[in-house]
């Protein structure tokens, strides 16, 4: 699984080393792409088939909708010798991704944030909603 948070440094050449775990679980290649929080995804390779297969499954349009939110951006990534990888940067500049960001676990796949952005995003959560959806899974 996907778990915890780890700050890493972009490198001048858009590349980032993921967490060892992480990379553990990825394998030598998985799919980098736009996440709608503003954010990226990372998904391992089956995950990814996995989508797309319920991507393909959905009425058209919605099919059609979530497809070009997802696939023109797409980039299927592979570490190279010293663990890197490199975030092309159309999606650096979708997420705003600067010198330093965090990466986190999100269980099935992980998520690299502008570290600024994650903590306006927690900010904002609503901490009744979260324990309200939280008590409805019996946590």
């Amino acid at each position: 699984m996907y778990l915890g948070e780890y700050s890493h440094t972009i490198d001048n050449k858009g590349r980032i080393f993921m967490p060892a775990r992480f990379r553990e679980l990825l394998g030598n290649r998985f799919v980098v792409t736009r996440g709608v929080d503003t954010c990226l995804c990372v998904y391992p390779q089956e995950k990814w088939t996995a989508l797309t297969a319920k991507i393909s499954a959905l009425p058209e349009l919605q099919s059609k909708r979530l497809a070009r939110f997802l696939f023109p951006c797409a980039t299927a990534a592979e570490p190279d010798a010293q663990g890197r990888f490199l975030i092309p940067l159309p999606l650096r500049q979708y997420a705003d991704l600067g010198k330093t960001v965090t990466v986190i676990g999100m269980g099935t796949y992980a998520e690299i944030w502008n570290t600024e952005r994650l903590e306006e995003q927690r900010a904002a959560e609503d901490a009744q909603s979260i324990r309200a959806l939280m008590e409805q899974l019996n946590f």
